[in-house]
This record gives C-alpha cells, sequence and structure tokens, in this order.
C-alpha cells in the first residue's frame, strides 16, 4: 500500500423508502459519514461500522497490490427515507470537490446501496456515478457494489464499467462481493476491457418474495452464476426496492463480460425471459394479524409445540420502517401470549423512561409519545425494567451484520405483562440473537419471537427457526408487501403484480 495505481473510494449507502421520513446530516453521522483516513482505519478495526463491501475491497487490494488508495467519502444511512436534497447537494460537493483534488486518479470504487432517492431527485445513485465519470474522464474505470434491493438506472449502468450485486438476501456475501470487485478492477486495470448488457423487467415483486435461499429469485440468481466462465465477468439481479417508487423500479439483469457484448445480450435476453415466465410466482404468502397472535397464545398454553419467529414485515427499519408499530405488540399484551419476546421496538423516549427509572422498577411504559408518523400509534402498558445497556454489540455469526460493530443506543429490555421487549434508540432492525440475549432475554427459551424485520433476521436466527417456522404478518406499516396499500406515483406503468396486464417484448439488439 501507497505505491501502485490510485483507486478513490466512495459510498452513499443509502435504501430510500419514498414513503419514510427524509434524512440528513445528522442521520448519517448516527451511523457513518466517515471522510478521508477515518476511511482506512474503520477498514482496519476488528469490528468495522462500514458495509463489508467497502472493506472486502480495501483488504483485498491491500492483499494483491500494490495500490494507493484515495478515500473520499463514506456515508450510510442504512434504510430510511429520501435523503434531503439540499444535504444531497452538500455531500455530492463534497464529492466532487475531494475527488478533484485528488487526480490524477487511476480508478474509482463505488460502495453504493443503489435505491437512494432524494426528496426532489429519483437517482442519487446515477447521479453520483456521472459526476464522477465527468471528473476522471471516459478511460478511468469506475466499478461499484450494490445491493440486490438496488433500482437501476440506464444512467448508473452508462457511468461505470461494471456493477457488482450482492447475490444472497439475507445479505451473507457483502464482504465477498467487495473481495470480487477487487479482482474485477484488478482486470480492468490490466487493460480487460468490460461490457455490460442491461434490461429491466416491469416487474416490482414484493421484497418478501426476494429471499435466494429459495423460491423464484434464489432459482434465477443460481442459475445465472453457472454461466460464469472465461468470458462471463459478472451476472448480477436486483430485484430492486419496492418503496423507493422510481421510474427506474423493476427486476434488473445484468450481464457483464470480457469484450463480449454479444454474449452478454444474448444471456441477459434469457435471464429475463425466464422470471418473465414465472412472474406470477412473486406473489406474497402472509399470515393475518388475527392468526399471528392466535398461534402465539395456542403455543403459550401448549408448550409442546414448537417455538416460532413472526416477521413484523410491514414496519421493517431495513426498509425504511419506523420500527415501531404496535398492532402486534397490543395484540400479544391484550391476550396474555405467554413465552413471548418482541424486538428491536425504536423508542428513544421510552428507552430513557427505563433507564430513569432502573433495573427492577416498575413503571406505565408510553409507546410512541414522541412519533407522528401514520403507523405510530400510542399504546401504554405497566412495564418492569429487565435490564439496561448502552446497546453497542456485536453482529453475530451466522447473519449479514456478522462481525460488525452494532449501536442500538441506550437500550431496555421490559417485561411488558407477558411480553418481553427489546426497547432501542437508534433505529434498526432485528438481524441476530444477540439483539434480545445481550441484555439477558433468550431466545431459546421463548415460544414466539417477534422481529421488527422483513428478511434479515432469516441467517441470523436459522440456528433456532428453519423456514417452515417463520411467519410472515400481515400488519400495517410503512414496508407492507401488500402494494395496494400505497399511492404510488413513480413507477412507469403498467408494471406488474399492480398492472395485471403488464406486458414485456425482449429487445430486439
Amino acid at each position: 500500500m501507497g505505491t501502485g495505481k490510485r483507486i478513490a473510494l466512495l459510498a452513499l449507502h443509502l435504501e430510500s423508502n419514498r414513503f419514510a421520513p427524509s434524512v440528513d446530516r445528522a442521520d448519517f453521522e448516527e451511523k457513518v459519514l466517515l471522510y478521508g483516513d477515518d476511511i482506512l482505519a474503520d477498514a482496519a478495526m476488528k469490528h468495522p461500522r462500514m458495509v463489508g463491501t467497502m472493506t472486502g475491497f480495501i483488504h483485498t487490494m491491500n492483499e494483491t497490490g500494490p495500490w494507493t488508495p484515495v478515500p473520499i467519502v463514506n456515508a450510510d444511512a442504512g434504510a430510511a427515507g429520501p435523503i434531503d436534497h439540499e444535504f444531497y447537494l452538500e455531500l455530492k460537493a463534497e464529492m466532487r470537490e475531494r475527488l478533484e483534488a485528488a487526480m490524477p486518479l487511476d480508478a474509482v470504487y463505488f460502495g453504493e446501496h443503489g435505491a437512494a432517492v432524494s426528496t426532489e431527485i429519483p437517482d442519487p445513485d446515477g447521479d453520483l456515478f456521472q459526476m464522477a465519470r465527468a471528473i476522471v474522464g471516459p478511460e478511468v474505470p469506475i466499478i461499484s457494489t450494490l445491493d440486490l434491493h438496488a433500482n437501476i438506472s440506464q444512467e448508473m449502468i452508462d457511468a461505470t464499467d461494471a456493477l457488482i450485486i450482492y447475490r444472497t438476501n439475507p445479505h451473507v456475501d457483502q464482504y465477498e462481493r467487495g473481495v470480487e470487485a477487487a479482482g474485477a478492477m484488478q482486470e480492468l486495470l490490466g487493460n480487460v476491457r468490460a461490457t455490460t448488457a442491461f434490461i429491466r423487467l416491469p416487474i416490482v415483486a414484493p421484497q418478501v418474495t426476494q429471499l435466494t435461499a429459495s423460491g423464484p429469485y434464489g432459482e434465477i440468481i443460481d442459475y445465472g452464476q453457472t454461466l460464469i466462465d472465461e468470458t462471463v465477468m459478472n451476472i448480477s439481479i436486483a430485484g430492486g426496492f419496492t418503496y423507493g417508487d422510481t421510474p427506474h423500479n423493476g427486476m434488473a439483469f445484468l450481464v457483464t463480460t470480457r469484450d463480449d457484448m454479444a454474449k452478454a445480450r444474448t444471456l441477459c435476453r434469457d435471464l429475463a425471459a425466464r422470471v418473465w415466465a414465472y412472474r406470477e410466482r412473486f406473489t406474497p404468502q402472509l399470515t393475518s394479524l388475527e392468526d399471528c397472535i392466535a398461534g402465539a397464545v395456542e403455543r403459550g398454553e401448549d408448550t409442546s409445540l414448537p417455538s416460532v419467529i413472526i416477521a413484523d414485515v410491514a414496519d421493517n427499519p431495513g426498509g425504511g420502517g419506523r420500527g415501531n408499530t404496535a398492532w402486534l405488540l397490543e395484540g400479544l399484551h391484550e391476550s396474555d401470549a405467554k413465552g413471548v419476546i418482541l424486538g428491536v421496538f425504536n423508542d428513544a423516549a421510552l428507552a430513557t423512561d427505563a433507564h430513569e427509572n432502573g433495573v427492577g422498577a416498575t413503571f406505565e411504559a408510553q409507546f410512541n409519545r414522541d412519533e407522528a408518523d401514520q403507523y405510530s400509534k400510542p399504546f401504554s402498558a405497566e412495564a418492569t425494567v429487565l435490564s439496561l445497556s448502552d446497546g453497542k454489540i456485536v453482529g453475530r455469526d451466522p447473519g449479514s451484520r456478522k462481525g460488525m460493530a452494532i449501536n442500538l443506543g441506550p437500550t431496555a429490555a421490559l417485561q411488558v405483562g407477558t411480553v418481553s421487549v427489546i426497547v432501542i434508540s437508534i433505529r434498526q432492525q432485528c438481524i441476530d440473537p444477540g439483539y434480545f440475549e445481550e441484555f439477558g432475554v433468550s431466545v431459546r427459551d421463548a415460544h414466539t419471537v417477534v422481529v421488527k424485520s422483513r428478511g434479515h433476521f432469516r441467517a441470523g436466527f436459522l440456528p433456532y427457526f428453519p423456514p417452515e417456522r417463520v411467519v410472515e404478518c400481515d400488519a400495517p406499516g410503512l414496508t407492507s408487501p401488500n402494494l395496494d396499500n400505497f399511492d404510488w406515483t413513480g413507477f412507469q406503468r403498467p408494471i406488474y403484480p399492480l398492472d395485471q396486464e403488464a406486458t414485456w417484448t425482449p429487445p430486439d439488439w
């Protein structure tokens, strides 16, 4: 490190739910907003804060160098609402200024998510890629890794040489995709020419249908990987992030070859046609709120029944949900369902109350007294403080945050009637059993576990709950898989499944 090719490092890692409150600089600072050498310092930590794609890229370049990393900006607010456009312009200006000052550069690596929107524009990712291209010129390689929930625009394709997308959902291959991006970068710096074919289908697949261990999405990703050879460098398939509600929403297929566009187009067209032929399989199978509560009551009364994990998929902080809807909590509390644990409930004011009362205290817990969101209805009940913590934990293996430093903010475990609830202060989804067990609440002993998550919990909780003991609850929320619940204004219509009559014709390249 310190000699060799000069490679700029940038990231805007944001998955924007258009229906959620916007985010600004303070939201990024709460999670990750790093400049310059602080990016390299984080990558060198035993438990980095950055998403694994950036650390995987840096580590691999260090091992395969020589290279000179030129760290610019890494901004990560996770899944949230749109980025405030004024702050986006500030962030873009900071990136531009630092990139221009760093010239000449040999390459640029972005560790993006790929589903950002701002309060004014639908494609900040493509805008940033275009900005970088304008600075470095047409011959300098630009590569980005992307989440498989990225919404791919033509501008993103045009401004980059290769886009490398996660293959797993839950995302347990982020580090590996960073490693792959470093390998691809080495090839491009060695004068290999990358050519990419791109097709976007008019399909907005509900997020719960985009799992990769099984089902239609996993099948097409697995099939695509069998086509990798000495010519095909990468095959990426983005399911997309429905709640971005953008003109470039739709399942996207990218085939990148080593200078063989004809082959890239043939394979890309075949992959897209296969999915279009079985598009009806992207239909969610949800369990009603009433049946979820009735099942929890039954398991509490008959402890011989196997335990179950209920995903509150409509209130997924990993998709922009607030992580604080109370429909399940209130129903389970009122029905006296026994052996239930629920986490993680985002309510900083309530966590503060618990810390002020202290361990062992009983008080009237006011859930959502400071929230104005339409889904964040207030709920109150008597609660006893079981434990208190600063909320700093490390992601477990297996899990999509394994080895990463996680900060939940001031955290409290509360006993609310028969339900044990983990209350946190920094919004995020429940990824693995550590989100309970680090605070003294046993997952193994519970009859029913409720998680505020759409799918990332599946990897972390797999040692406790195989897929057949996972229930996806049909409750209200900002990330409901029932797409008819939303007022879509950004999609290019018709689009399936909202428009059953939607059609697609393969491109005549």
